[in-house]
């Protein structure tokens, strides 16, 4: 209905998950996509933003989501989306962001801009890529930094209440984001950001 209010917007469809999300904008080809980050299962906001701005790169995609949260923020920017709102903002922001990014422009919230802004200088002063960093769950830079102190995936296990084989896995997730293949890869990265100092 807040859309459908203004001149120069078209509601032309709506999802109810992300794979029926895919398929209405495949085949209606949208200027602007409004996301939720948080729908049922099958396939979730993110996955569905990776995957439309690959077949879409033309589309622009606005993150709608409840989440304020830095994960969430990197996780979406670096698929490709083009805002990121929360749901508790004000009518006018969601028109506005809307606006923005149809006009080539990214939309952020107030304070995402200032967590972007942050962890740009952080990049800089550490000499690292941090949007790869937050690619990674909170478990798996647990894990990061258990390898990286030289415990064993059984250790790490024991440590972490988790199966080896679930270790084995979040290790291979590490290096697929990390774009590592050797174990000294992930030591060496963990020194240069200072991972070592970690409690885990």
């Amino acid at each position: 209905m807040l859309l459908a209010q203004q001149d120069d917007m078209e509601v032309i469809s709506e999802a109810a998950d992300g794979r029926e999300a895919i398929q209405q904008s495949l085949s209606l080809k949208p200027d602007v996509i409004i996301m939720d980050l948080s729908m049922p299962p099958g396939k979730n906001g993110l996955e569905a933003t990776t995957e439309l701005k690959q077949s879409l790169p033309d589309s622009n995609i606005i993150i709608l989501t409840m989440h304020d949260d830095d994960k969430y923020l990197f996780q979406v920017l670096q698929a490709g989306a083009s805002g990121y709102i929360l749901k508790n903002a004000l009518d006018s922001e969601l028109v506005n962001a809307i606006r923005s990014v149809s006009n080539g422009q990214v939309y952020l919230y107030p304070t995402a801009t200032k967590k972007l802004v942050e962890n740009y200088l952080v990049q800089i002063d550490k000499g690292e890529d941090m949007p790869k960093y937050n690619l990674l769950s909170d478990r798996e830079k647990e894990t990061l930094v258990l390898i990286a102190k030289g415990y064993s995936n059984k250790e790490i296990s024991e440590i972490l209440y988790i199966s080896v084989k679930t270790v084995e896995s979040h290790k291979s997730k590490i290096m697929d984001k990390l774009g590592f293949q050797k174990r000294h890869e992930l030591v060496q990265y963990a020194m240069k950001k200072g991972l070592l100092d970690l409690d885990v």
